[in-house]
């Protein structure tokens, strides 16, 4: 029997049911709301407006932060780790196969089994890629391909027991490299043509290394491979490919090109150069060529240059073999000044200034062949400082490397000097960089110049009487190359700069003689002095003319034996001029300078005079 409550309880427990059925209601449309709303949102993304909700748009769920966290990878991601990781492990396992369990079939049993194999395997491609599956389609053609590779490996170890294994690998990678490249045309896959490629830089090398080939040989055909490389990659239009065929063609090209420069380098004969030399030539072809044909401008310009400096080399070394030592590097000139003729040619620009570029990098390494020589011409008469008037020497050489052995192959520096700064002036008409350009061109013109004597070598006096020529022209040059609104340019500023240099060094070099010393001193202090009458240049020169005076007063002392405290009244002479002087020139530049140069004569006197306290 039912026991039934009261209506009036009965009618509590219903409204309060009632009241739970609404709740639950309300918040299962709330919940199917929010789900249209993400529907719409993906089916038409609108833009986001912040990270609340926007006001009468749909509630906040409680899924809402995970639904918007992106997935750690998707579908095709992992689909695509299992195919790889599928195919390591089928080709491990045929690896294994081949390699462990071979010995447990007889002959036919293994290439039934192995050729069977990778057959199925290579075909099955055909029906993926009908069904779209071209992830599955490259990972089992990745197999198939491990697969002739065993199969090479395997035929070799069946039939060909007795091939040597370098010729037969050479022909095995031909054959495979073949196969690849038609495999990949065939079906349209990824990895068959790169791996092709890779393949193709192989064949040759082998063969040449099967062959014991010399090392011209092996030279010769790392270039043509380089040379076939350089085809495939301008032909192509796979980027994959394009990329696998210009790494090889750069390895084989740059130890090809390496290669044959060393042969060149160290051949002991004419005959020997030139056929290293011939290769560097070819290597320079191929690099025009792909200069001329690539479309990306550095690029061809970078050919240029590397075949530029393929052509000089080459040259360089013949010459190495077939004129005196000294003669080598002017030759390289030579041909850097024929390269620069390619300015006037019809080849495109790239190419041009490729070549100009090389040209410019060789006339830079002559630059520096010839540094050793001017460093020492111009650091060595420091050493005359040492034994003063020592007597003497009979040449300006004996003089600068009094202790040392000069550079060899001197005589032909002054030349390569010469040449450069002649290329410079020639040159710096047709730039917007003149004045820089006129500047190193002077730097190099003092330098051949400074270096004449030694390299001749002069006897020692005329060889001061040059040194002192280049003092006057450098102070002439330092005149002519003032500006009319009379502001000092940067030719003038390095003409006075060389000219100081050059006559520190040249009373230097005029220490190992007392009457050299004298008449030295005597020629500078003039020749400082009356350029120090022009305004312009007083700063520079009338400092350096106080300063040659200083050293001709210590000189007079020493000549006529006067004890240093008397050689200090001699040096007085000098402040006292250099007073004189700043007073007459208290408003221009040039005070400060001379009332420096007269402090340190001072000074000097001062020194001198410390022996002698009363003479204080």
């Amino acid at each position: 029997m039912t026991n039934l409550p009261p209506p009036a309880e009965e009618l509590r427990i219903l409204d309060a049911e009632l009241r739970q059925l609404d709740l639950r209601r309300a918040v299962l449309l709330r919940r199917r709301a929010w789900l249209v709303h993400t529907l719409r949102a993906a089916a038409a993304p609108q833009p986001a407006q912040g990270t609340g909700a926007a006001p009468g748009g749909p509630p906040p769920g409680p899924a809402t932060g995970a639904a918007a966290r992106r997935p750690e990878t998707t579908a095709p991601g992992v689909q695509n780790v299992l195919l790889v990781l599928g195919g390591v492990l089928l080709t491990i396992a045929a690896i294994a196969f081949t390699l462990v369990s071979w010995g447990h079939l007889g002959i036919a049993g293994r290439s039934l089994v192995l050729g069977a194999l990778t057959v199925g395997v290579l075909g099955a491609p055909v029906t993926l890629l009908r069904r779209g599956l071209r992830a599955t389609a490259e990972a089992v053609a990745g197999l198939g391909t491990a697969l002739t590779v065993l199969d090479a490996y395997a035929l070799h170890e069946v039939a060909f027991t007795g091939a040597d294994g370098v010729g037969y690998t050479a022909v095995a990678s031909a054959v495979l490299a073949a196969l690849w490249a038609a495999y990949g045309a065939r079906l349209g896959l990824f990895h068959p043509l790169p791996l092709a490629v890779a393949t193709a830089h192989l064949p040759l090398l082998l063969w040449a290394v099967a062959l014991d080939a010399g090392p011209l040989t092996l030279t010769a055909v790392l270039l043509a491979t380089a040379a076939g490389g350089t085809a495939v990659a301008l032909r192509a239009a796979s980027a994959p490919v394009r990329v696998v065929a210009v790494v090889g063609a750069l390895g084989t090209g740059t130890v090809g090109v390496l290669s044959a420069g060393w042969l060149c380098w160290s051949a002991s004969d004419p005959g020997s150069a030139a056929r290293a030399a011939a290769l560097l030539v070819v290597a320079a072809a191929v690099a025009v060529v792909t200069g001329r044909f690539v479309p990306n401008r550095a690029v061809a310009a970078a050919a240029a240059t590397a075949a530029g400096l393929c052509l000089v080399a080459g040259s360089a070394g013949v010459l190495r073999v077939s004129v005196p030592g000294e003669w080598t590097v002017p030759g390289c000139q030579l041909c850097a000044i024929l390269l620069l003729t390619a300015e006037r040619t019809s080849l495109p620009l790239p190419l041009r200034q490729g070549l100009v570029r090389a040209a410019v990098a060789v006339q830079g390494f002559a630059v520096l062949w010839a540094v050793p020589l001017v460093a020492g011409s111009v650091l060595g008469p420091a050493v005359q400082a040492v034994t003063p008037w020592s007597g003497a020497p009979r040449t300006v050489r004996d003089a600068v490397f009094a202790d040392v052995t000069g550079p060899a192959y001197a005589s032909t520096v002054p030349l390569v000097l010469a040449v450069v700064a002649a290329a410079l002036v020639v040159a710096g008409h047709r730039t917007p960089r003149r004045p820089a350009v006129m500047v190193v061109a002077l730097v190099l013109g003092w330098a051949a110049v400074h270096v004449l004597p030694v390299a001749l070598p002069l006897p020692y006096t005329a060889g001061l009487v040059a040194q002192a020529a280049v003092v006057v022209a450098a102070l002439v040059l330092a005149v002519r190359s003032d500006r009319a609104d009379g502001g000092p340019t940067p030719l003038a500023l390095t003409a006075l700069l060389l000219a100081l240099l050059t006559s520190v060094d040249l009373a230097l070099l005029s220490l190992a003689s007392e009457s050299a010393t004298i008449g030295v001193l005597v020629t500078l202090t003039v020749l400082f002095g009356a350029a120090g009458r022009r305004p312009r240049h007083a700063p520079f020169t009338v400092p350096a003319a106080l300063a040659h005076a200083t050293a001709l007063a210590c000189a007079l002392g020493a000549s006529a034996g006067l004890r240093p405290p008397h050689t200090a009244l001699l040096v007085l002479v000098v402040p006292a001029a250099a007073a004189l002087i700043a007073s007459r020139s208290s408003a221009s530049r040039a005070s400060v300078p001379v009332e420096v140069a007269g402090a340190a004569a001072m000074l000097l006197a001062l020194a001198l005079a410390v022996p002698d306290p009363p003479m204080l």
